[in-house]
């Protein structure tokens, strides 16, 4: 096994194949890695409180961030139905 797929693993995408999907489902999925990894450091006592919460803060950031850059849920061009709209 490759060390990068047991520090780093990666669970299958089911969702609708978009290229930005995949993308953002990419992005989700090293920012909860990384929220694991800073949480049990915090528990372990290898990083204090403060600390744990600025670098969740900054992940989230990041992720909020992509979100917005992919335009993921923004479909202005479509109603609730997935019709064009006049």
């Amino acid at each position: 096994m490759n060390k990068d797929d047991f520090l780093y693993p990666r669970g299958r995408y089911y969702g609708q194949v978009k290229p930005e999907n995949l993308v953002f489902n990419a992005n989700l999925q090293e920012f909860a890695q990384r929220v694991s990894y800073i949480c049990n450091l915090e528990t372990g006592g290898k990083l204090p409180p403060g600390e744990a919460y600025e670098q969740i803060k900054d992940l989230w950031k990041q992720l909020k961030r992509t979100k917005k850059q992919l335009k993921i849920g923004e479909e202005p061009f479509q109603s609730d139905q997935g019709d064009l709209e006049d």
